[in-house]
């Protein structure tokens, strides 16, 4: 069973989740980078604009009474950086100067959100950095048409340092109403798609792998910078969370997990307090001719079609599983894997930070989700350290390049009237939270489909 300290919620974003009121924030890339009309009329971003989102920034108070009503005791929220610094920072160092660039009005709002989720007798967990940059450090069209790099993201190698200022700031002013830090989400993720994937439709869209190893060097050097200036700050445990999948296939699958998945957890293991792991499905690798090497690295395997993150939408997978709305294969196994390799690799303790599934109708996320958490539990029962399960997400969201056609949520967004609605899979969970185990339910991880062995 979870025992009474095991959390359990949910986990949003910023960009994600916060506009569609009175309150915007045009000053990411991500914002300029869905706006662009070339890129709607090429299809690589799909023309829904996160303005017209479910507007969380004025409407938490919504959001957090679901969540209570869920009966979830922690909630984990982002802080757009560029939301505290619309304005360079590259000149500023002391506080006094940070001080004088800061938009208070937004630090304050975003203490009011968290202090709002304490007073509702949860946890809060926030996380400082969610794929989106401030402009004034990330420009994704000029470095995408031009190949002008004057503003380059993580490109740039002032960016590890600007990031860590920013952390710092953010936990001197709010760090008594937060329980958990996470300096980033899914850094690899803004590596890969951003260097790696064009088909993604993620900012810049230039595919390089030199540039892929650089932005990622400079995300960890500035997760490892940030730790340790937000340490001057708060006691309270700072993790990075990270988009795992466990690799299955031939002998190449060692050599994909070296890169994919350790690289970057070796590189910050001795500057992290937790891990925080977000997985959704498996990859299937096998070894690829000719090997690509390139910027200091070897790939020697590819991506079958048919499994993990390589199906097509609605059918079963090559497995003989189901497949989401995205095209994702359902394979709990994967996170029994993952976070059990994980826990003995780190031996830190373990939130799992993102875990669910596009299903617009419903039908699957029932399933997915008694799967994962049953994973979970037998990994509980086996002694590993984890401490917290965060559903991803509470309620739909603007879903990136995909806008809102792929639905994530316990809970249905209508976003022209900002209803809320709760799916059958929301109270499944609350069952499941109250009853502190899976076992109930666990008849239906055999049927209709063999979930989990």
């Amino acid at each position: 069973m979870f025992n009474e300290d095991f959390l359990f919620g949910a986990s949003m974003s910023g960009f994600q989740f916060e506009m569609g009121g009175n309150t915007m924030d045009p000053n990411t890339d991500w914002f300029l980078w869905v706006h662009d009309q070339y890129l709607q009329e090429n299809n690589v971003v799909s023309g829904d604009l996160p303005e017209n989102g479910l507007n969380y920034w004025e409407r938490y108070s919504k959001i957090h009474a679901l969540a209570l009503e869920a009966g979830f005791n922690v909630l984990r929220i982002g802080i757009e950086w560029s939301r505290i610094f619309p304005d360079s920072t590259f000149d500023a160092e002391s506080p006094e100067e940070l001080e004088e660039l800061t938009d208070h009005l937004a630090i304050k709002h975003y203490r009011k959100i968290l202090e709002d989720i304490k007073a509702r007798g949860m946890k809060t967990m926030v996380n400082l950095n969610h794929f989106t940059l401030p402009l004034w450090l990330h420009d994704p069209i000029k470095v995408n048409r031009n190949l002008d790099f004057s503003k380059a993201g993580w490109l740039d190698e002032r960016s590890p340092h600007e990031f860590a200022k920013f952390a710092a700031f953010v936990v001197k002013n709010l760090g008594e109403v937060v329980d958990f830090w996470s300096t980033m989400n899914e850094p690899n993720v803004v590596a890969n798609l951003g260097y790696f994937q064009r088909p993604s439709g993620f900012p810049p869209s230039v595919i390089d792998p030199t540039l892929w190893k650089k932005a990622l060097d400079n995300e960890i050097n500035a997760h490892n910078l940030a730790y340790e200036a937000m340490k001057e700050y708060t006691h309270r445990p700072i993790g990075v969370i990270y988009a795992f999948h466990w690799i299955d296939g031939d002998d190449s699958a060692e050599e994909a997990n070296n890169l994919l998945n350790w690289y970057f957890g070796d590189a910050v293991k001795d500057k992290i307090d937790f891990i925080g792991i977000n997985y959704y499905t498996r990859s299937f690798v096998e070894r690829r001719e000719p090997i690509l090497k390139a910027g200091g690295f070897t790939i020697s395997w590819k991506s079958l079609s048919g499994y993990g993150f390589a199906c097509k939408p609605n059918t079963l997978s090559k497995a003989g599983l189901p497949v989401s709305d995205a095209g994702w294969e359902i394979y709990p196994k994967g996170l029994y894997n993952i976070t059990k390799a994980i826990c003995e690799r780190y031996k830190k303790p373990v939130y799992i930070t993102e875990n669910g599934i596009a299903d617009n109708k419903d039908l699957l996320r029932p399933y997915y989700l008694l799967s994962h958490l049953a994973a979970i539990e037998r990994l509980l029962e086996e002694g590993y350290d984890i401490r917290g399960y965060l559903h991803w997400s509470l309620t739909d969201n603007y879903e990136w390049a995909k806008g809102f056609s792929l639905r994530f949520g316990l809970v249905h967004v209508d976003y022209d009237k900002k209803l809320f609605t709760p799916r059958p899979s929301f109270f499944l969970f609350r069952e499941i939270i109250r009853n502190r185990t899976t076992n109930r339910f666990n008849a239906f991880l055999k049927v209709p489909f063999d979930l989990l062995e």
